[in-house]
């Protein structure tokens, strides 16, 4: 293997190697917990299907709301202070969820949790930023999301024998074991040295910080960039249900292209960081990222009109074509957020744009199951045109006035 191959996929300074280090640790943890979760919930809490989904959507829900105060907090007493914070109070969280009985007592700590898991990713953004020289920061960003991708995988291969025992007690195991792995990030967190810092902004509260966001063109191309993270509802709702449901190819190309997409963000995210190291590159990256996600609307409208051998392969071509738009969304959406965001307002401006992607969530599987696949093969097409033109439009928003970001200071 290439010496100059694997160089790239380490990064460059000591604090960017301990946050891959971090990342891995906190999502092998993570991996472990969502594959056992569902069963948790059912065997060990004692929940119905039912009281599970209302759980986790009002956890949803209070993610949503706390994002941006969160955010705010972070600029006001310091990101990665507040980032360690969260870690330790997702440990407590995890520790109180492992031994909670009852729909009730559920929902109460799924609500803390869901508040903590929400802030995070902007969070971790601005002190990536923060713990990063300027050329290395979306290279970062890129192997870390990599290193998560890797540690999810190895985390839900560690659940299976676990899991094969059908064991409250290892049930329980399982959530505590995440909860350590979020004790171990902090730790590893509070030890990140600083290449930027700045005061906290003190005069101003964190309330009146959240009342006062009044940057109308950074919220277009939050809600931009919301509608292009539309390939994640793709992947996990859309593909599996078109392809059962409207096609004639094997219900075994489901877990295939799931496949596909984790072995190839895997080995092309870090390279498709390169492009987004500007911000030309960055516009185009969505750009790009709107006219591949547009392109995996067309072949799996072509899929729903072909035989069996021909629909998989452009299903198989979807998720190529799917994957590659994540990408480049990823990384455009990186540089392009962080290059608009006040340095002594970043926690809360990266809060606001991970709004979109969160509204998706919520907005994109009725989008997907009562819009594109109940419309067939013309469903798809208009979701392609429109994923399309929000690529173009992403660019030409973010065009106007670029915000000067200082070389000195910090989060």
């Amino acid at each position: 293997m290439n010496a100059t191959w694997v160089k790239q996929y380490v990064p460059a300074h000591a604090a960017g190697r301990t946050f891959a280090f971090t990342a891995l640790v906190d999502s092998v943890g993570t991996g472990l917990y969502l594959a056992g979760s569902a069963i948790f919930f059912v065997r060990t809490i004692g929940l119905t299907s039912a009281q599970v989904g209302v759980g986790l959507a009002v956890a949803g829900c209070a993610g949503l709301l706390a994002t941006v105060p969160l955010g705010a907090v972070g600029d006001r007493y310091g990101a990665r202070r507040t980032l360690v914070l969260l870690q330790l109070w997702r440990a407590v969280c995890f520790t109180a969820l492992a031994f909670v009985n009852g729909p009730v007592a559920f929902v109460a700590v799924s609500v803390m949790l869901g508040a903590a898991e929400a802030a995070v990713p902007p969070l971790t953004q601005a002190v990536v930023a923060s713990t990063t020289q300027d050329g290395d920061r979306v290279r970062t960003l890129a192997i870390v999301r990599t290193v998560r991708n890797v540690g999810f995988s190895l985390g839900a291969l560690s659940a299976v024998p676990l899991l094969a025992t059908d064991s409250v007690w290892t049930y329980r195991a399982i959530v505590l074991g995440d909860a350590v792995t979020f004790v171990l990030a902090a730790g590893m967190l509070a030890r990140i040295r600083l290449i930027r810092r700045i005061e906290p902004e003190r005069a101003t509260s964190v309330l009146r910080t959240v009342r006062g966001f009044r940057d109308w063109r950074y919220l277009r191309l939050a809600g931009l960039n919301g509608v292009l993270s539309l390939h994640m509802t793709i992947l996990s709702v859309g593909i599996p249900l078109w392809t059962i449901q409207s096609t004639e190819a094997p219900a075994g190309a489901v877990p295939v292209t799931v496949i596909v997409n984790t072995v190839l963000a895997v080995v092309l995210q870090v390279p498709f960081s390169r492009l987004a190291e500007t911000l030309d590159g960055s516009r185009r990256a969505l750009r790009l990222a709107g006219l591949a996600l547009g392109g995996c609307c067309v072949a799996l409208a072509a899929a729903g009109r072909a035989g069996p051998w021909t629909a998989t392969a452009l299903l198989l071509g979807a998720t190529v074509l799917m994957t590659l738009g994540e990408l480049w969304q990823a990384v455009g959406s990186w540089e392009l957020s962080y290059r608009y965001a006040p340095e002594d307002l970043r926690g809360t401006y990266l809060s606001v744009f991970s709004l979109g992607p969160a509204l998706q969530e919520i907005c994109g599987p009725l989008l997907i199951t009562a819009g594109a696949i109940k419309a067939g093969p013309y469903g798809w097409g208009v979701l392609g045109v429109v994923l399309c033109l929000t690529g173009a439009v992403s660019a030409r928003v973010s065009a106007p006035k670029a915000r000067p970001v200082p070389t000195s200071g910090g989060a």
